[in-house]
């Protein structure tokens, strides 16, 4: 058996090597000829407002009986609603023009009120999001690379944009896309021939159009005549006045060579991967140059002094010499507030190993985005069970800080951080409900949130919390001293801002460009899947965070400073006040958000963002910190 369950394990990580894959995550659904394929809605969205709405929230054409598809609790957060649509779309079955509304051929009436929430969704720059058989539909954007290319070969590169545009603006005018032709390419699967043939969808494209009530000629079966290209005017919408329109589609099917497996490759190709592997080459030189700086100025330095320190005859020399040997009758004296120290760390545990696990099962192809909200739904999921290890640190460092309550701690530990991260959200939530926006999570959403944490996160911190509280604590290899140490007055360069500063700034650059594309997915509507970057991105910022933390806490140690705990955690998180400022930069350069609701969104989610690196990578230096302290004070010999 094991035997067996080997060879497929390899096989899925050569296939990871040799190109990024993905697992589909939903089995391949095979039509015949004249077959119904079902043409959902998902959401509206805007890269401008930040808030998603519902499909039917604007006068669109409606089925008899609208049903919701029930949703996963990504899906949920994320503010998809997906329902059916009128449209009626037979596998390999072409349309030329057809009406979409029940009504023959009498046009829909737009009311002032209705005609004004259009005009504004088009004016906020909102996409239509469908789906068919799961795949979502794109608009293709042809373009010439470059001049020279373009007198080489006329070739174009094609790029697909997510969903399609609700409408456009000319000067201070309106127009609506009434007409949607949509291109729906299949693969013809091999079957014996006395069997029909099945077929598979493998792509979705829609061609949005805008064409004038009186140019689209409808006659009593719903069948429409659409006018020539030149010589049509678009359909303007009046915020103004009631508008008369015809909402219409048109179905066109071609083969494709593109198997089942491979359809997603389409929205998930990215032109910019050579940007990535500068990325991860430009990470690894910084560690490399990190490494460097700690193995000739630490490593040195260190046997050097541990040498010194360790010459029986110079015992009375070395004592009056300054250095860190001489703190450390203080070196493991607590910290103020240790059980918010303890806390915070058992957090940052917690989110350290639900990332680790999340970035690397969706780096085996295990989240495929067919999965929708799958990516979430695990993050949530993880987060909570993870409950047990962040409790388990958290317990055991609280208990070596000659701390006595432990229940208050594991009260604190699983409520502090999600605490802060539910507070936010909740603020924002009601901003969105006022929108009305399908972005406001439900109320029933919200209480299960709450019993998973009460009844799954804080059940589970207190059983780690517990157990680690139980364990044997961390082993100091020195004793501390009955009476504090003074600390002498310490350089402009060690204080603890200027410390953040000069700490945060390689991790941050070892990450900074990975960064731009996980900031364009979530706010550009973008899909994000190199997740093989990501988690080389992520392996090289612990390095990063462990070696510059103990570069600093060397420093430290050396100007006789002692009180390196809280320090340590604060400064290794220098890096999430670069985020911050970068993500400033993003809003002012590359979002075009003006209203007060979104851009309140934006920070309130920016803020978490930063909130949660900041824990993380405080935790990973903390740690480097703690065990180099530990191994560097082990080695001396004190009387």
């Amino acid at each position: 058996l094991q035997e067996r369950l080997r060879c497929p394990l390899l096989w899925l990580v050569l296939l990871h090597c040799t190109d990024s894959f993905y697992v589909p995550g939903v089995a391949p659904i095979n039509f015949h000829r004249n077959d119904p394929v079902e043409i959902k809605a998902v959401k509206l969205t805007s890269s401008r407002t930040q808030l998603p709405y519902e499909y039917y929230s604007l006068p669109f054409c409606q089925p008899s009986k609208i049903t919701y598809k029930a949703e996963n609790l990504g899906e949920v957060l994320r503010g998809d609603r997906i329902v059916n649509t009128p449209f009626q779309v037979s596998m390999n079955v072409e349309k030329k023009c057809e009406v979409l509304c029940n009504f023959p051929n009498k046009a829909v009436t737009l009311t002032v009120e209705q005609s004004r929430l259009v005009a504004e969704r088009i004016r906020e720059d909102y996409y239509v999001h469908l789906i068919a058989d799961n795949l979502p539909v794109a608009t293709r954007l042809e373009f010439y690379s470059s001049r020279e290319e373009e007198e080489k070969k006329k070739e174009k590169d094609v790029q697909f944009e997510h969903g399609y545009r609700l409408g456009f603006m000319d000067g201070n005018k309106f127009y609506l896309h009434n007409h949607l032709s949509f291109i729906l390419y299949y693969h013809r699967e091999d079957v014996e021939e006395s069997q029909e043939p099945t077929y598979r969808v493998v792509r979705f494209e829609v061609v949005p159009q805008s064409i004038k009530l009186e140019d689209l000629k409808a006659d009593e079966k719903s069948m429409c005549t659409l006018p020539e290209a030149t010589g049509s005017a678009p359909q303007e919408i009046d915020p103004s006045k009631e508008n008369q329109l015809l909402f219409t589609y048109s179905v066109h099917w071609e083969e494709s060579d593109i198997k089942w497996a491979s359809r997603w490759d389409t929205y998930l190709t990215m032109s910019d991967v050579q940007i990535h592997w500068f990325s991860i080459i430009n990470s690894v030189v910084v560690v490399f140059f990190l490494s460097g700086i700690l193995s000739m100025i630490i490593i040195r330095t260190l046997r050097k002094d541990i040498a010194n320190y360790n010459k029986e005859d110079d015992i009375e020399d070395t004592m009056e010499e300054s250095g860190w040997k001489l703190v450390h009758g203080d070196v493991f004296r607590p910290p103020q507030y240790p059980m918010i120290l303890s806390s915070l760390l058992g957090s940052g545990i917690q989110l350290f190993c639900m990332i680790l696990i999340v970035i690397f099962v969706a780096m085996l192809g295990m989240l495929s985005p067919s999965s929708r909200g799958a990516l979430m739904t695990t993050a949530c999921f993880l987060f909570m069970f993870m409950g047990v290890f962040g409790g388990f640190f958290a317990g055991r460092l609280y208990r070596t800080l000659k701390g006595h309550r432990w229940k208050k701690g594991a009260f604190c530990t699983a409520t502090l951080y999600p605490g802060v991260v539910f507070g936010i959200c909740f603020v924002l939530n009601c901003f969105i409900w006022g929108k009305h926006s399908s972005g406001a999570v439900p109320f029933p959403t919200m209480v299960a949130l709450l019993c998973m944490w009460f009844g799954i996160s804080l059940p589970l911190v207190y059983l780690g919390y517990y157990f680690g509280f139980r364990k044997q604590p961390y082993d100091n290899p020195v004793r501390t001293n009955q009476i504090p140490r003074q600390i002498p007055e310490q350089r402009w360069y060690m204080n603890r801002f200027v410390g953040i500063l000069m700490a945060g700034i390689l991790p941050f650059g070892a990450m900074f460009i990975e960064l731009f594309f996980i900031f364009s997915a979530i706010w550009e509507n973008q899909f994000y899947y190199l997740f093989g970057f990501l988690f080389l991105v992520f392996i090289i910022l612990v390095v990063s965070c462990s070696q510059i933390s103990i570069v600093m806490v060397y420093f430290q140690l050396c100007a006789e400073d002692y009180r390196w705990w809280w320090r340590t955690f604060l400064v290794s998180g220098g890096s999430a006040f670069y985020v911050l400022i970068y993500a400033i930069f993003y809003f002012v350069n590359k979002l075009d958000i003006v209203e007060f609701i979104p851009s309140l969104l934006y920070f309130g989610y920016t803020a978490l963002m930063v909130l949660s690196f900041w824990l993380l990578t405080g935790t990973i230096g903390f740690y480097a910190a703690y065990m180099f302290v530990r191994k560097i004070y082990a080695a001396v010999k004190i009387d």
